[in-house]
């Protein structure tokens, strides 16, 4: 009977352990949610009732950011769906010049919400976002997890292609 307590002990504890990170994990995703809508807040409470040439810049960059995106994700996902290219790395069209284009077209989506709001008051106080996002890409969760396991993966083809490719700006 004290063997099988002890093990409930340790599997209590473990649970308060993982609850806790949980816990943590998404409450910083909620932080980081409403640090990241700031420029749209800061855009709607513009009073001004029509929208400013660098308005139309951020809108003009963010549709270029979307259809780069879509782009890169279509150019991918056709590359994968041919079986001839199992095992191998994507490099055509937009993947020739960059190895994270995706990264890069999702990266100008946040440029182009600042340039949207920097036509309102207070608007350039929201250039953390992009530089945020930049950096949760190149440092945190985009290009170091895909790379690692592109390398895993792909071994040597994709170090060559390493060699040869920018990582980010296409």
């Amino acid at each position: 009977m004290t063997a099988l307590w002890a093990e409930v002990q340790i599997l209590g504890t473990m649970y308060i352990e993982v609850a806790a990170r949980f816990f943590w994990f998404f409450e910083l995703q909620a932080v980081l949610n409403v640090a990241l809508s700031v420029p749209i807040l800061v855009s709607c409470s513009n009073a001004t009732p029509w929208i400013r040439p660098l308005e139309w810049a951020g809108v003009g960059l963010w549709a270029v950011a979307l259809v780069g995106e879509a782009a890169a994700d279509r150019q991918l996902e056709r590359f994968r769906r041919d079986a001839a290219n199992r095992g191998r790395t994507c490099q055509v069209g937009l993947w020739r010049y960059s190895r994270h284009p995706n990264y890069f077209f999702e990266w100008l989506v946040w440029v182009a919400y600042f340039a949207f709001a920097s036509a309102s008051p207070w608007g350039w106080a929201t250039v953390y976002c992009p530089l945020l996002m930049l950096c949760f890409l190149l440092r945190v969760t985009g290009i170091p997890a895909t790379e690692a396991q592109a390398l895993r993966s792909r071994g040597e083809e994709y170090r060559q292609y390493q060699r040869t490719t920018s990582a980010f700006v296409p």
